[in-house]
């Protein structure tokens, strides 16, 4: 089941507070960058299991990322990253994937907001089109 605004936002707000390391203020500083990147991006809440509590989605015209986290990266899963342009080299994780591309964000870890920016917003012209 899925949860939109302002259901999501809590619940991600929930998660943030819950994980209450760098983590959370990880996965809030990505949020805050995507939410930045474009001001139409809306929250949701997917893939509530008995063994998973949820994931937070950013959505625009369909799905733009995940964020995931776990015990030592935040992982950001693009939904259509294999066909954006990476020219910062975001992109560290699932690779090989057809589709999809994953930027593993660990504790020591600088976000480059502006590359993010431009791949959030470069996702979203993609779902526009």
């Amino acid at each position: 089941m899925a949860h939109n605004e302002p259901d999501a936002s809590k619940l991600i707000d929930e998660k943030i507070t819950e994980l209450g390391d760098w983590r959370g203020k990880t996965l809030g500083k990505v949020r805050e960058i995507i939410k930045s990147a474009d001001p139409e991006i809306v929250e949701e809440w997917k893939w509530v299991k008995a063994t998973n509590p949820g994931t937070p989605v950013w959505s625009h015209n369909g799905g733009i990322c995940t964020g995931e986290t776990y015990k030592e990266v935040v992982k950001l899963t693009f939904f259509k990253g294999a066909a954006l342009n990476d020219p910062a080299g975001l992109f560290n994780s699932s690779l090989g994937g057809k589709v999809r591309r994953a930027i593993d964000i660990r504790e020591s870890d600088k976000i480059d907001e502006g590359a993010l920016k431009n791949l959030i917003r470069e996702a979203v012209a993609l779902n526009v089109k």
